[in-house]
């Protein structure tokens, strides 16, 4: 699997609610800064865990913790959180060939604080993750992949918006599916037109939400209804539903699963969107049904909101073949 997406690293801290509060920040959003107000905020965050992140990245981490075999497309600076995002990603088992980028913006970054209730509050700085081009891409890279994986939180900005399409060109051309996650709601409302006439084209085999993204997408508001608008555009549609599990329809067959409970509950929910996105695509590359791929998923999430951070700290293939 190959994935385009944001290269950030993920800076993540603890913080009490009044921390939010002095920074005007609501928890559980998701904001964008400006160097200088990544700066600013990182000053002010307490002892923090700094590792290779951004939604797709942490998808592809979770592939290779599954024993799949993961590419990751992304830009980086030539500066020292670039060379940590470099060194951590391929430390994890994915290959990641983009060169960085002299000149520029700085390598990006998400300060990610974390309240005692799990829920997290992201800040991102962009940089030179949003100035990947299509030269970044590897052509044969992309050609070798059963699934070319891309993300909303990049698909936004234009240059790797161009980027993405020729990559999904490519991939059809070899006759291999394209997934995209929706990322976040807040990804959706600007770009919604341009959204749906990708997938009304027919450019998307398998689509990942949540059930308030899948909801703004289609403009509706109700689950139900948002996945009837949208399945005969998507063949295959993948929606989280918090407590109620995850759904998925497969060409207008619906399955269903409940969330997985392991570990000690719910410590931070940062990545669990990602990893379940992992535990899903490396189960549909096994070849294994579409429940038992929601199952792969639905435990890689519960391992990763058991503990602190966006990377597996359990075997996931033992938990996986634990379940049966």
């Amino acid at each position: 699997m190959l994935a385009i997406g944001d290269a950030v690293v993920d800076v993540i801290a603890t913080a009490d609610d009044s921390f939010l509060v002095e920074e005007g920040l609501v928890k559980g959003s998701m904001q964008v800064l400006d160097a200088a107000g990544a700066r600013r905020l990182y000053a002010k965050m307490s002892q923090a865990r700094e590792t290779s992140g951004g939604s797709a990245a942490n998808t592809m981490a979770g592939v290779a913790a599954l024993g799949g075999k993961a590419g990751f497309v992304g830009q980086v600076a030539d500066d020292q959180l670039g060379e940590i995002f470099t060194h951590d990603i391929r430390a994890l088992g994915v290959e990641f060939l983009t060169p960085p980028k002299s000149g520029g913006e700085p390598t990006g970054r998400c300060l990610i604080l974390v309240t005692p209730d799990a829920q997290r509050t992201m800040n991102t700085f962009r940089g030179a993750a949003h100035e990947l081009t299509s030269a970044a891409l590897d052509a044969d890279q992309i050609r070798g992949s059963a699934i070319l994986y891309l993300e909303a939180y990049l698909w936004r900005s234009e240059g790797p918006r161009a980027a993405m399409a020729e990559a999904m060109a490519i991939a059809h051309e070899a006759g291999r599916k394209v997934a995209f996650t929706l990322s976040d709601i807040a990804c959706i409302a600007p770009h919604r037109v341009e959204m749906m006439a990708m997938m009304e084209s027919g450019a998307i085999d398998l689509l990942f939400a949540n059930e308030a993204e899948i909801r703004a997408l289609a403009n509706l508001g109700d689950t139900e209804s948002a996945i009837a608008a949208l399945k005969d555009l998507i063949p295959l549609i993948v929606v989280t539903c918090g407590e109620a599990g995850a759904l998925a329809v497969n060409n207008g067959q619906t399955a269903n699963v409940p969330i997985a409970r392991i570990g000690r509950g719910v410590v931070d929910t940062t990545g669990a969107g990602d990893l379940f996105a992992a535990g899903f695509l490396v189960g549909q590359s096994q070849g294994r049904s579409i429940e038992e791929s929601l199952r792969m998923g639905s435990i890689a999430a519960a391992e990763i909101i058991s503990h602190f951070g966006a990377r597996p700290e359990a075997d996931l293939r033992a938990l996986i073949n634990a379940d049966g």
